[in-house]
């Protein structure tokens, strides 16, 4: 089952590192004849042959201008509103959890009206700080569902003795729940990673021209090619808007089960 999972991504692989004329003669298993990189300098630098049409390398920066302070600031508004929700409940604080929680629910479709005439009413014109606000809207509530599992779960007693020694509500958070919440807050930033990186629709109805993401770019340089097909520049573009995604998966997956297990059992 394995082989075949990954029966695609060899495929693509081995495609980016072919001539155009292997791929019309050879076979498609078959491991490259000779390994060449234009097909990545292509998609890289310059995505059609003979035509200064750019490549992915500006909707990569532009993806990661977007990812980045959206990730960061949606993983700490969660982590906040986790942390009073679990330890600082107040009057209503079930009923505006699940309120919260239908917001989950919503497929991207519901939101597109409702963002645009918020996103119009503001004001916004920067098209990467629209789609840093989007996202970070739309996440939300999955950190704070992620966060308030998790902090449901810490002992109450911890943050009592804390109280009597005199730290405030800042002093707690930063001093005591959040060193304890790595394996939470790695969950939180994979799941927003992902969902942003990989994430077509918003940025092609909340972005335009110089500022589109990269799931954008890569749709433009597939469904764009001029003259005969570049199978190759297609697959190696494809890998490299992966890379993102599969790095942080590696680098934080033994934060991940742990993490999305947190808050599952009581006591």
């Amino acid at each position: 089952m394995a082989i075949w999972y990954l029966a695609p991504l060899y495929v693509m692989l081995t495609t980016s590192f072919k001539s155009l004329d292997e791929i019309r003669t050879g076979n498609l298993l078959s491991l490259p004849g000779q390994i060449s990189f234009d097909a990545w300098r292509a998609a890289w630098d310059s995505a059609c042959t003979g035509v200064e049409c750019g490549g992915v390398k500006g909707y990569f920066a532009n993806s990661l201008k977007m990812m980045v302070p959206a990730v960061l600031i949606s993983t700490l508004l969660g982590a906040f509103n986790g942390y009073i929700l679990s330890m600082w409940r107040f009057r209503g604080s079930d009923a505006f959890f699940m309120a919260l929680l239908i917001g989950t629910f919503l497929p991207f479709q519901v939101v597109i009206l409702p963002m645009a005439q918020t996103l119009a009413m503001l004001g916004i014109e920067n098209s990467t700080g629209r789609l840093v606000l989007v996202h970070v809207v739309y996440g939300i509530q999955f950190t704070t569902l992620f966060f308030r599992n998790y902090y449901v779960t810490v002992p109450g007693e911890l943050v009592k003795a804390a109280r009597i020694d005199g730290a405030g509500f800042f002093r707690i958070f930063f001093r005591i729940l959040l060193p304890i919440s790595i394996p939470t807050m790695m969950v939180c930033m994979i799941w927003q990673v992902t969902q942003i990186w990989n994430d077509f629709l918003f940025g092609v109805v909340f972005s335009s021209g110089e500022s589109q993401p990269m799931t954008v770019g890569l749709n433009n340089l597939v469904n764009t090619s001029t003259g005969v097909k570049q199978y190759n520049v297609d697959m190696a573009a494809a890998i490299i808007a992966a890379i993102p995604t599969l790095f942080v998966y590696a680098v934080g997956s033994k934060y991940f089960v742990r993490g999305l297990t947190a808050g599952a059992v009581k006591g």
